[in-house]
């Protein structure tokens, strides 16, 4: 489903869709309406769960495996690339052949994708993998806010809303907490693989329940699909990826040079097609507001921002100072408590404070930034647990008030009609930022780690405090005010 958040991000209510409930008496029967949310909420976990696992599994995968830091570096990247170049088109095929049937294909792939994960045998076999559970990932998350707008009556729609807040913030903590200790259990023998062969046993669960309460919805096979605009941005944005991932690892060669001189060309293309054609994946009319392009330029930035520094927090923990997946992810609970607690307290803030909250909340990222720098910079390995909790606690509550204000605040001048499409495009431009964010600034931390630890962090976070530092520049070109509940 459509979220303003992503992973160890994905803690905010749900993009409000613009279209009304349908009335009771047209809805599915009452009884049928809390197993639905389950199905949409456990499709939700099993995007949740699996953006963030590898967080903490890669230095364990990489050890198995092989692949140095460049499956570091693509483990998350190639999901959420995948994920976020294809999620518009995931809405579009659900109401061109029905949400039901979609969401039911893109569980089952899902579940097949993780199989082949867990059982990867090489890091290229296991990154195909993560790419098909990101393509099978946009087929399954769109379908669920449709169905759910389609049949819930109102008042149970609103209750549903206030369901997500919370269990997505569970999710978000339970996806590494449950990595370390699988990790860590080492059950059968298989180390870090029951992470994903665990999807076998929820997605078959969710499958067998999708399959018995999800109502069956007429298509609408008017709805046009922009086939070669989707498949143009996938391919530019993985051949941009490849180019910065080969040549941060294996030197600046004419493979990674003319990877990114493809990819940027097939994304100018993409740009000229969303243009020409009639139906686009991203309407041209709201790059008309300024208000809504800033909006996507500092979410990009900050959710890329954030997704790098968690992996660079991630691998100094387990590299750095020698924490087990278990421990690496109960010190990361702080941060993540941070980013629940401060998008629920600005939950009922953003309507009235909008740009302000977006101000504070870069605020306190920066600061959290400069915490984590001073830390290191000065006790290096000798950090004590201490001092990492409060960094990761100002640093998430500083990442939880900007998740929770900033694509709602870039929706404040979008007209009531367009604000489905706007969402849309704020939901794909947060998953391509957490891949490009994972693998950029994972990359400036491995090209330092070799003159140590301490001076690879310091460069990756110094990346991302510079990061903070241009998006507050960019926070008066921002609407004053979010848009409000029902837009």
């Amino acid at each position: 489903m459509f979220v303003t958040l992503d992973p160890m991000t994905d803690i905010a209510s749900p993009a409000v869709p613009a279209t009304p409930a349908v009335p009771a008496s047209t809805t599915a029967a009452r009884h049928r309406v809390w197993p639905i949310l389950l199905v949409v909420l456990l499709a939700d976990a099993l995007d949740l769960i699996d953006a963030t696992i590898t967080n903490v599994a890669a230095p364990s995968i990489v050890r198995d495996l092989g692949g140095g830091s460049a499956l570091v570096k693509w483990l998350g990247a190639s999901y959420a690339l995948a994920l976020g170049s294809l999620l518009v088109l995931g809405g579009r095929l659900g109401d061109r052949l029905g949400q039901r049937r979609m969401l039911l294909v893109g569980m089952a792939g899902f579940v097949v994708a993780s199989a082949v994960a867990g059982l990867a045998v090489d890091p290229a076999m296991l990154v195909v993998a993560r790419t098909c559970q990101g393509a099978f990932g946009a087929l399954l998350i769109p379908q669920g806010m449709a169905i759910m707008t389609k049949t819930f009556p109102r008042d149970a729609l609103a209750k549903a809303f206030g369901a997500f807040g919370p269990m997505l913030g569970i999710f978000a903590v339970g996806g590494p907490i449950l990595a370390g200790f699988l990790i860590d259990a080492n059950l059968f023998g298989l180390g870090w693989r029951p992470m994903f062969l665990i999807n076998i046993v929820l997605g078959g669960a969710g499958l067998i329940l999708a399959a018995r309460v999800l109502p069956r919805l007429e298509p609408d096979p008017s709805a046009r699909i922009d086939l070669l605009g989707a498949l143009l941005l996938v391919i530019a944005m993985f051949g941009v990826l490849y180019g910065l991932i080969t040549g941060s690892s294996d030197g600046w060669h004419t493979i990674p040079i003319a990877s990114l001189a493809v990819g940027l060309c097939l994304f100018g293309a993409f740009a000229v097609r969303q243009a020409t054609t009639a139906e686009p994946l991203i309407k041209p009319t709201l790059f008309r507001s300024r208000g809504f392009v800033s909006g996507l330029v500092v979410g990009l930035l900050v959710f890329a921002a954030f997704n790098g520094l968690m992996y660079v927090i991630s691998l100094f923990f387990q590299l750095g100072l020698g924490y087990s997946p278990t421990r690496t992810s109960l010190a990361l609970l702080p941060l993540t408590i941070g980013i629940i607690i401060a998008a629920g307290s600005c939950m009922a803030l953003i309507t009235r404070l909008g740009r302000t909250l977006v101000l504070a909340g870069l605020l306190l990222t920066a600061a959290g930034a400069a915490l984590m720098l001073w830390v290191v910079a000065s006790a290096g390995l000798a950090a004590t647990w201490w001092q990492l909790a409060l960094v990761t606690l100002v640093i998430g509550l500083g990442a939880g008030t900007c998740f929770s204000s900033i694509f709602d605040t870039a929706l404040g001048d979008i007209d009531h009609d367009e604000a489905g499409a706007a969402s849309g495009s704020i939901s794909a431009v947060q998953q391509l930022a957490a891949g490009i964010g994972s693998a950029t600034v994972t990359s400036i931390y491995f090209a330092a780690v070799a003159t140590g630890q301490t001076h690879a962090v310091i460069r990756g976070v110094a990346v991302v405090l510079g990061l903070c530092v241009v998006c507050l520049a960019a926070v008066p070109l921002l609407p004053r005010k979010a848009a409000a509940l029902e837009h």
